[in-house]
């Protein structure tokens, strides 16, 4: 890819180790420290770097399945109950750990990123993407518009609505029922991953689970490949070169 950044997978443990660096910075705050879990030797890794310098300004890692019948495997599925996505018969990918380091507000990274997914999707037919898209800090009312949004336009289709399994959750498609949200004040609290799955078709679960662990509010978070409009797919792909 052209430009200011380039992605590319983690090759070495050394490249896994910088992006475990960069999650625990992004997640856990400042300092030393390596965000590792058991997902990370199974996945892929990403690593979107400065192109002049070499510097790491995001990762994010994939778990490719062979088909739904093997969603349980992937992290998510510590969270979710998934069984209604256990028919999908091709291909699905979970995208996780999603980074941006924090010192850096350049959108450009993130449209590398999601352009660096597209090239890893096609190459190999996937069918569904998914993921646990986060908001930050564990207080649901500093995201009431944003939640209410989500219960408005983007909740997953009956058939494939995760279920609750963790212990501690939000269900705000129940308790924001009646709520009206502000699509503006929405916006500007909706995490800008969040944002981009929603822009390509996205949906979400119709709860969040409260994660203390990396104190977050997180959504399960659904993309069908064939449901990207024409338009942003070849935006993405042009991208990716």
């Amino acid at each position: 890819m052209a430009g200011h950044y380039t992605a590319r997978f983690a090759e070495t443990d050394a490249d896994v180790k910088s992006a475990q660096a960069l999650r625990f910075k992004t997640f856990r705050g400042e300092g030393d420290g390596s965000d590792i879990d058991a997902f990370d030797p199974i996945c892929n890794h990403i690593l979107v770097e400065e192109s002049d310098t070499g510097r790491l300004v995001c990762t994010f890692r994939l778990l490719p399945l062979a088909n739904g019948a093997e969603i349980d495997k992937s992290y998510s599925a510590q969270f979710y109950d998934l069984e209604s996505l256990h028919d999908i018969k091709g291909m699905i990918v979970e995208m996780g750990r999603f980074c941006i380091d924090p010192t850096y507000n350049d959108p450009d990274i993130l449209r590398v990123a999601w352009s660096a997914m597209t090239r890893f999707v096609d190459d190999n037919d996937v069918e569904l993407l998914f993921g646990c898209s986060s908001f930050a800090g564990t207080d649901s009312e500093e995201y009431t518009d944003a939640f209410a949004l989500l219960k408005e336009r983007h909740l997953a289709p009956k058939c494939w609505l995760p279920k609750i399994k963790a212990p501690k959750v939000f269900q705000f498609a129940r308790k924001l029922k009646l709520l009206k949200p502000n699509p503006k004040t929405a916006q500007k609290r909706m995490p800008p991953l969040l944002r981009t799955y929603l822009l390509m078709g996205g949906w979400v679960s119709d709860h969040a689970v409260v994660d203390n662990d990396l104190n977050t509010l997180h959504v399960f978070t659904g993309l069908e490949i064939k449901g990207i409009p024409a338009s942003r797919k070849r935006l993405l792909r042009a991208t990716a070169g």
